[in-house]
């Protein structure tokens, strides 16, 4: 599996973690020689106190707006069709991942790791993951499918609908599960800006985009339009990566045995979601091209969504930013394992045709 994977992901996909560690390394060696700049930065806000970054902002933009080009919603025409396979991954996505991730967040940080860490960054590192767990994965997990086999019709379903779901439910679950889990609190005002700012706009202008360009330009057109559009997300990412660091420095270098323990319940939580929807795929008989996506959206999170929400939050240089850059940090490697399980273990499903030729 890992040299099929290797023979189909792209060079940024492939070495995503290689490169989330170049810039971590990168913004940690411009925060520890240029503070004051990194401090100008930092200070840049929507604002007074909003902790919403401009540059970040901006950033983020550049990223999730092309995620959002990506979404057809005539997809949701075909929700029908099979709607086991959905309703699992909504379940898990929305029933069971926040709130296990809450668990894990809450056992590891505030009782096993807290003589570690200390109350404060305890809080913070709970609230992170948290918001990491809130948001489905919205881009990468097309990629996920694709490696695993999947039905690319149908994740395009899944995908979809999630993101309908995230407009109405991931600010109150976030609320509810920080209060709860880390103590702490939830400014809902600045988080509803985070997902108008970050999702309902993007998505809104994202949907009119792609069927304008679409309409006058053609299906063609507008795939070669999306590959070029490429490059500027992922120099986005690693520019946004650099500053998180960069305003990160202090904490990372002193405080740098602390991404390892933050690493560990985000890959609990990823293999434990994962596995869920998967055995329950298995046991209500869905096949496996859409089992496969759907264990893969239940393991795999909306990251560029969750960075924002933290920084708006509570500041780029706060624990809760960090933890959910630890979340990009292991995302690949993870996630490959997943596709690998999946493809292991798809003899466990009965073939069946596509929806996607079933559709056709």
């Amino acid at each position: 599996m890992t040299k099929t994977a290797a023979k189909r992901m792209n060079v940024f996909e492939r070495y995503l973690s290689l490169w989330v560690a170049l810039c971590m390394v990168a913004g940690i060696i411009i925060g520890k020689l240029l503070p004051g700049s990194v401090h100008g930065l930092q200070q840049l806000e929507f604002g007074t106190g909003s902790h919403i970054n401009i540059p970040i902002a901006v950033l983020i933009w550049l990223m999730i707006y092309p995620m959002m080009l990506k979404i057809d919603f005539g997809s949701i025409l075909r929700v029908g069709q099979r709607p086991k396979g959905l309703l699992i991954t909504l379940v898990v996505n929305w029933l069971v991942k926040p709130f296990s991730m809450a668990f894990f967040g809450w056992l590891f940080f505030r009782h096993l790791f807290l003589p570690l860490i200390g109350q404060q960054l305890a809080s913070q590192y709970i609230a992170g993951v948290i918001i990491l767990a809130a948001a489905p994965c919205t881009a990468m997990v097309f990629v996920w499918s694709y490696l695993s086999d999947g039905d690319p019709a149908y994740t395009l379903v899944q995908v979809s609908v999630n993101d309908l779901i995230m407009l109405v439910a991931f600010a109150p679950i976030v609320k509810f599960l920080i209060a709860g889990a880390a103590g702490l609190e939830v400014p809902f005002r600045v988080l509803l800006y985070s997902v108008v700012i970050f999702v309902v706009i993007p998505l809104g202008l994202g949907a009119a985009s792609r069927a304008l360009l679409i309409r006058s330009k053609g299906v063609e057109w507008f795939e070669r339009f999306m590959a070029r559009f490429h490059p500027v997300t992922v120099l986005a990412l690693l520019a946004t990566l650099v500053l998180i660091f960069a305003f990160q420095a202090e904490n990372i270098t002193t405080r740098w045995f602390h991404v390892v323990l933050i690493a560990i319940p985000i890959l609990l939580q990823v293999y434990f979601n994962s596995s869920l929807t998967y055995g329950l795929m298995k046991l209500f008989r869905v096949p496996y091209p859409i089992a496969a996506p759907g264990a893969l959206i239940g393991a795999s999170n909306f990251f560029e969504l969750a960075v924002a929400t933290a920084i708006a939050l509570y500041g780029p240089g706060s624990g809760a930013a960090l933890a959910t850059v630890v979340g990009v940090l292991v995302e690949v490697p993870v996630m490959l394992s997943v596709c690998r399980m999946c493809i292991s273990t798809r003899h466990w499903f009965e073939p069946v045709p596509s929806v996607s030729s079933a559709a056709g």
